[in-house]
This record gives C-alpha cells, sequence and structure tokens, in this order.
C-alpha cells in the first residue's frame, strides 16, 4: 500500500462514514455467526493502522494486531496497542489453534499478498476448531478505479469468487454477503466518471470529503448490517464472509 494511504486512514477512520457503517456490519456479523459469550482471542490480520483493534473488536475480547509496514504499526502504537507484530500474513508468528476469531479487513486483494488462498490457510492454521474467520474483501474487478491503484490492489472478488477460496483453503463457508449495497449506484458513477476524465495520479477515495452527508451515508450503509448478517445482500462494493475449519 501507499504510505501516504496509512496517514490519510489515520487520520480519517474515526469518523469517516465508510469505516463507520462497516463497524455496523462487522459487528452484526459477529453477533450473528460468532456469537461471543466470553472474551474472545482474536486476531486482526493485517490491522493497518488499528482503529479495528483498538475499538470495536475490543469489545468482543483480548486483540492482537500483524501487519507486514511498520508505517501502520506506528499508527497502532499512536492508538496505546499493544499486542503488535510484524510479519507477513503468509507466515504468521504464532502458534496453531491460538486465536477464536480471525478477522482480515481488506488485506488479501493487496499485491503484497502473492497467493490469498495461502493466506487463508494461514489463519485457519491459527485458528481454533470452534472458532471463525471473518473476511472483508473488495468486489468486481470491474469497479476498479484510482483508489486501487493507490492501495496496490492485485484483485478484486465477486462472492462466487470467495466460496472457491474457501474451498481451496479446505474450508467451511458459513455466509457469504456482498455490503455497502444501497450506495451502489453512486460508486458506479464515480468510478465512471474517472474513466471518462482521467488523471495523471491515482487518488484515494479518502479524500472524498462528503461533508454534511458524512452522517448520512454512514446512516445508509450501517442500515444494511442486519440484511447482511442473516439473508445477506445481492450486490455491492464489499464481499464478507464468515468460515469455519474443518472438524
Amino acid at each position: 500500500m501507499d504510505p501516504r494511504e496509512y496517514e490519510l486512514m489515520y487520520r480519517v477512520e474515526d469518523q469517516h462514514w465508510w469505516y463507520r457503517g462497516m463497524e455496523s456490519i462487522t459487528r452484526s456479523l459477529i453477533e450473528r455467526w460468532v456469537q461471543p459469550t466470553s472474551r474472545l482471542k482474536i486476531l486482526d490480520a493485517g490491522c493497518g493502522t488499528g482503529a479495528a483493534m483498538t475499538t470495536y473488536l475490543a469489545d468482543y475480547g483480548e486483540v492482537t494486531g500483524v501487519d507486514l509496514y511498520p508505517q501502520a504499526l506506528e499508527f497502532c502504537r499512536r492508538r496505546n496497542a499493544s499486542h503488535l507484530a510484524r510479519a507477513s500474513i503468509l507466515n504468521l508468528p504464532f502458534a496453531s489453534a491460538s486465536f477464536e476469531l480471525v478477522t482480515s479487513f481488506d488485506v488479501l486483494y493487496e499485491r503484497a499478498v502473492a497467493d490469498d488462498v495461502t493466506a487463508l490457510r494461514e489463519f485457519a492454521r491459527v485458528l481454533t476448531t470452534s472458532g471463525r474467520i471473518l473476511l472483508r474483501l473488495p468486489a468486481y474487478d470491474w469497479l476498479r478505479g484510482r483508489h486501487d491503484e493507490r492501495v496496490h490492489t492485485k484483485r478484486r472478488y465477486t462472492a462466487k469468487q470467495v466460496r472457491h477460496l474457501f474451498e481451496q483453503a479446505g474450508l467451511i463457508l458459513d455466509h457469504v454477503s456482498y455490503a455497502n449495497t444501497f450506495l451502489f449506484p453512486l460508486a458506479v458513477m464515480k468510478r465512471l466518471s474517472e474513466r471518462l476524465f482521467p488523471s495523471r495520479e491515482s487518488e484515494s477515495d479518502l479524500t472524498v470529503a462528503a461533508g454534511g452527508l458524512n452522517s448520512v451515508f454512514k446512516f445508509i450503509l450501517a442500515s444494511e448490517a442486519p440484511m447482511i448478517a442473516r439473508a445477506g445482500l445481492p450486490f455491492g462494493l464489499s464481499v464478507v464472509a464468515v468460515g469455519r475449519k474443518r472438524s
């Protein structure tokens, strides 16, 4: 990922509508499919600047963050995160069956992840038998835009491809859904405009200020949470999935 993106993420992710809406969706998935009854041991694989691990994930247990990039881990420390490791998700520095929940939010798609199946198998290795893996990934390769250059996108996914990914990794897929469905038309319009009016420089989606619409967009995205956690949504900007090891 472009190092500039980490600083930008750190500045905006506590208020930006996309992060706050995705928090509601993630909470709904955890409470529906993980059903925590006690404090969990959680690994946030590719923790970025640490907002998820130090805020809402911490409500469910003790969170350890791992990331390949020292810039990301430095921002985690600014958030007072203490359980951190610098490593590739392809070779996690943890014993087998160490965690009851492994989360990975928008990580497997990156160019730095040479093999997404190997990464998912590594998540499974450190997962307990009764644990769960929760993934979030960008959807549809045809939605590539300037932001993908900024975050070094190698691949975007369909729900069918995520199903196949879990099968290849030898895992059971409990649930898969698209997310960010209601705002999908706006995103398509933005991507089309980027193609009609190309720019020489890559641009992060996080630099697009929502202004007074921030709370509106947050409400719209968060309103998808109960539908995503249960029946699922048929299309969207992201794919979310929950799975587990075979017994």
